[in-house]
């Protein structure tokens, strides 16, 4: 237990060691220009979001498509030739 403690001990101090690599020397010059992305108000995004929601027309087109491939599913797992 002890030479346990003492190898972690070892291991962080060795970790903190290290070199860690620049992030901002990997970031190009326009990147850094380029500045914040603008804000949206969370009601048009709710907005946005409820207009693109499933139509009960395409809920019926997935239901059939499910079991059409529930279908061949369990077609293959009886005749897998």
């Amino acid at each position: 237990m002890r030479l346990l403690s003492v190898m972690f001990a070892l291991a962080a101090l060795t970790a903190g060691c290290a070199t860690f690599p620049d992030v901002l020397a990997t970031e190009s010059q326009a990147s850094r220009e380029q500045g914040y992305p603008s804000l949206a108000p969370i009601e048009d995004l709710l907005a946005a979001g409820a207009a693109e929601r499933v139509q009960p027309s395409e809920i019926a087109a997935l239901d059939a498509r499910a079991a059409r491939l529930r279908a061949r599913a369990a077609a293959l797992r009886r005749d897998p030739g």
